[in-house]
């Protein structure tokens, strides 16, 4: 008997226990495999394995032993996801090159929690809200395998699911912390009988950073109650809470960041402060063959965020939404089919300020912006033979964006987007452990107020007229398991118009920050490969190479894209039991990134040598050790894309240098305990 660990060999698991009756074999036929993953995840990872296309799940314990701080510790291992650290709980992350221009924040992915959009109205995303912390596992659609959410970004959807008192009942406690006073806590307590259950967490973070003026605080409530309304039938209520608190340390310079990583910038005592809410409900309806699920959302939030000048919003997001989803059989042929619509509508008071030392001065702009996005969805799924099924899908989008300036009543403006994204594809499962895949779909990417709402050179910010970004993405790929390998392999090529790439404004050539380029094209290989030597000795791996270019482009010709580099490699060798283990890591660059457009300037490579250790201590308690970075080693971690790099002039003592870089993460040694009662 095999004993496997690592989500992608619990992947193959569901794979081959989860099997639509199209894909039943005999079981003889079979490996055998002992599985970590709780049900719940195991549910989750059957149900996303019916894609024909990049997919991932990643379970909350494949990064219990990290201090999980953001996104990137949580899915560092997930094919396809390119995630890199600012500060903080600010990182990239960017999937198949999407929102690559974008310096700040999240474009071209779309954001959910427990199915609902983090996402604002139009389609403008932050992640700072999520804490991995409370996260029973992460569902990672890439591309356009992220239909069933309503996704027609270039990047796809990602769903972080917290737990219910049902997958995680009793106390969950964990305190972590180390380098640069960072303190973290956790609370969670799950009940569940008959009637229903009920799921609360409570987490607090603090940390003065591994950089000036990058310090923290968060506190955080999430909570969920499901109630049995009858025999298949169930409503369940969600809330969470957040107050956040975070000073920006900036980009720096090249020759700061490699010299002096530590550095940040304090001018104007840069923050980003958020206090939030969200409350939302889903209901769910078991029929005879499938399940019908319905729903509705409200989320408010109050942003203050001293940058070049205050900027002071209140915003709140509404929404509706209904899912249907069937299974049966037409003509001796199995069929399933999924229908559904999401529709979300928003407000934001955006007001902007003088920057006086982090306080508000005197007034610079004020909109009032408005926004709505319905996308309706439908996929149909027929099994012709055992071991095939072709897909067939859509989504069609209607987007309103509107911009009532109140300083400049001349620059207001509106615009309305209708798009249709089809999608087709092919699942082939040869064997229990085996499949292949392949689509194509095409791709809609809204502009949101970040576009539509820009300050053109020498004037104040009002409404500019930004065109979708659109393109058709060619997939093909495998997943499987054989021997002591399991792959998750995937090959794509998207060919886009209109990207909405970002530039610094220069008055008399760029008059505005954002446009839409002609032809680029975004083609890439996203790769994970497990190796089970033995029991006890694990090589965990994932591999990223991206080609991201222009495509005759009147200025840039055919240059590569900035931001993302060519390859990617982190690997994870965990050697001992489940009782204890070491899992020494690696994550390399061969090749640094462009810094610019005009390919003048490609910073460094890079390789990070880390170290993690755990030991379960007693049934429920284990003790973990996370060290990072132990060489010291000093690198661009992160890069804003120019236009074109100015260089330092080594004959003066400033650093004139394009202040544009952020460093690697600086050694740090971080360690825990956590709980189960």
């Amino acid at each position: 008997m095999r004993h496997t660990h690592g989500l992608r060999s619990v992947s193959l698991c569901a794979l081959i226990l989860s099997s639509a009756p199209a894909f039943a074999e005999d079981e003889t036929d079979r490996p055998t495999l002992i599985v970590t993953a709780t049900p719940a995840v195991q549910d989750a990872i059957a149900r996303v394995q019916r894609t024909p296309g990049g997919v991932d799940v990643v379970a909350a314990d494949d990064y219990a032993d990290r201090l999980a701080v953001s996104l990137r510790d949580a899915l560092a291992f997930s094919p396809g996801v390119y995630t890199q650290p600012r500060f903080g709980q600010e990182v990239r992350i960017s999937i198949r090159g999407s929102g690559l221009s974008r310096g700040y924040h999240m474009r071209g992915l779309t954001l959910l929690q427990d199915g609902i959009p983090i996402n604002a109205a139009d389609d403008n995303g932050d992640f700072q809200e999520l804490d991995p912390q409370v996260f029973q596992h992460l569902e990672v659609y890439r591309g356009g395998n992220a239909l069933r959410y309503g996704g027609s970004t270039l990047g796809g959807a990602i769903n972080a699911v917290t737990p219910t008192g049902r997958a995680a009942p009793g106390i969950d406690m964990r305190i972590d912390g180390g380098s640069f006073d960072t303190v973290r806590g956790k609370l969670a307590y799950g009940y569940a009988d008959d009637r229903g259950d009920a799921y609360a967490a409570l987490t607090a973070d603090r940390s003065d950073s591994d950089r000036a003026h990058g310090d923290r605080k968060a506190v955080r409530f999430n909570g969920n109650v499901g109630l049995k309304l009858g025999e298949g039938v169930e409503t369940r209520f969600y809330a969470s809470v957040q107050s956040i608190r975070q000073h920006l340390a900036g980009a720096l310079s090249e020759r700061d960041a490699l010299t002096n990583p530590g550095k940040g910038n304090s001018v104007g005592d840069q923050a980003r402060d958020i206090d939030s809410i969200r409350l939302q409900n889903r209901t769910t309806v078991a029929l005879a063959n499938g399940t019908l699920a319905f729903g509705l959302y409200f989320n408010a939030k109050q942003l203050h965020h001293p940058i070049y000048q205050v900027i002071d919003q209140k915003s709140e997001d509404r929404g509706v939404f209904a899912s249907l989803d069937l299974a049966g059989d037409l003509g001796g042929m199995p069929v399933e089919m999924t229908l559904g619509s999401q529709a979300r509508f928003g407000s934001v008071d955006a007001r902007q300020f003088v920057n006086i030392a982090g306080r508000s001065g005197a007034p610079t702009a004020s909109a009032r912006q408005t926004a709505q996005t319905i996308d309706s969805y439908g996929e149909v799924r027929v099994a012709p033979m055992p071991d095939l099924w072709l897909i067939a899908g859509g989504i069609y989008t209607h987007g309103e964006r509107r911009i009532a300036n109140h300083f400049a009543p001349a620059r207001s403006g509106d615009a309305q987007f209708d798009t249709f994204a089809p999608k087709f594809g092919l699942l082939y499962q040869p064997t229990g452990a085996v499949q292949f895949y392949a689509n194509v779909s095409r791709s809609v990417e809204l502009p949101g107020f970040g576009e539509l709402s820009q300050a053109p050179a020498g004037g104040a910010p009002g409404f500019t007229s930004v065109g979708p970004q659109k393109a058709w993405t060619a997939e093909v790929g495998t997943r499987g398991t054989v021997g002591i390998a399991t792959w998750d392999i995937s090959l794509y090529r998207a060919d886009i118009r209109g990207e909405i790439l970002q530039y610094s404004v220069v008055p008399g050539v760029i008059p505005a920050a954002t446009f839409n380029a002609d032809r680029t094209r975004h083609q890439g290989l996203e790769a994970g490969l497990d190796l089970t030597f033995t029991p006890w000795a694990t090589l965990r791996q994932s591999y990223q190479y991206s080609d991201f270019r222009f495509r005759g482009d009147i200025q840039f010709g055919d240059n590569r894209l900035p931001v993302v580099p060519r390859h990617v490699y982190r690997a994870e060798l965990k050697l001992g039991t489940e009782r204890m283990s070491v899992s020494p890591s690696v994550e390399w660059l061969p090749q640094g990134a462009w810094v610019d457009y005009a390919n003048t300037k490609r910073v460094g490579s890079y390789a990070l040598l880390n170290l993690g250790a755990r030991a379960e201590v007693r049934d429920g308690v284990t003790l973990f050790l996370d060290m990072r970075n132990l060489t010291g080693k000093r690198a661009i971690g992160d890069i804003s894309a120019l236009v074109r790099y100015a260089a330092d002039n080594p004959a003066t003592a400033a650093d004139e240098g394009s202040v544009a870089f952020y460093p690697v993460e600086r050694r740090a040694i971080y360690g825990g305990v956590r709980a189960h009662f």
